[in-house]
């Protein structure tokens, strides 16, 4: 199983995950795995809590591209654990998102927890109760009338965070089935437009959630260390198109607003 190593020393590994690997088993997911892929390469890592998960401090979604932190050793394991635990690690993920948020930039804050519909899905929720708190803090990079690339820094990191985030404020990532980002939400009247992005969604059949930059103190030399990575083919791909599409069709999209 390939591996896209960014950055290794004795103590860290930085990992730019490609879309559709799964990071550790799971269910219908034994085989083929981030997991998988670094016991081979690496061998015998360290696990929290005997979790089953060697070297994983964190992970992102099967289908989210980008940049994961393992630790080599235990005490690597444990100082990078510890930060995300105090939530001290800097985490900004690129979004592509249905519509335009109101504000350029923002939080948003609730409680999230499995969806009793279905539990896949995280659930935003206002009620302290009800949930573990999640807060994710947003700005927009650029707009595309119907569409809208945001970059989001993580306070918290709960499952599918980004993703339920955006759904609750009306605002679900482009092309996430889950969470119905994978149906035309915007310029439904424009049928050149609704033409344009179902080749869209051929062209991306995930969701468009990129963990761009990644940074932390280093377990050894306590200085603070960033990684960066380029958005996918796909990722850069849709944002060139929309960039064209807009340009292209700049009066019509500006009538049907």
């Amino acid at each position: 199983i390939p591996l896209n190593v960014c950055y290794e020393d004795s103590d860290i590994l930085i990992i730019n995950k490609e879309a559709g690997m799964v990071v550790h088993p799971g269910c219908n997911n034994y085989s083929g795995t981030l997991v998988n892929a670094l016991v081979y390469h690496f061998g015998n890592l360290p696990q929290q809590n005997e979790n089953h998960r060697p070297g994983l401090v964190h992970r992102i979604d099967k289908d989210t591209t980008g940049l994961l932190v393992v630790g080599k050793n235990e005490f690597a394991l444990s100082f990078l654990g510890k930060q995300f635990f105090d939530h001290s690690i800097d985490r900004k993920y690129y979004a592509l998102v249905w519509g335009e948020p109101k504000e350029e930039k923002g939080t948003i804050r609730g409680y999230l927890n499995r969806d009793p519909a279905d539990r896949r899905k995280s659930k935003h929720y206002t009620d302290p109760e009800m949930g573990k708190e999640a807060i994710t803090h947003y700005k927009i990079i650029e707009k595309f009338y119907f569409l809208t690339l945001v970059e989001c820094v993580l306070e918290t990191g709960r499952t599918h965070q980004i993703r339920a985030h955006f759904t609750a404020i009306g605002h679900p990532l482009f092309s996430d089935e889950m969470y119905g980002g994978n149906e035309i939400r915007k310029g439904t009247s424009l049928a050149k437009f609704k033409a344009f992005i179902q080749n869209c969604f051929i062209m991306m059949p995930r969701q468009a959630l990129h963990a761009k930059e990644l940074g932390f103190i280093h377990p050894t030399t306590k200085e603070c260390v960033f990684f960066n990575s380029e958005l996918p083919p796909d990722f850069a791909g849709i944002l060139e198109k929309l960039r064209n599409y807009v340009k292209a069709n700049l009066g019509e999209l500006t009538i049907d607003r």
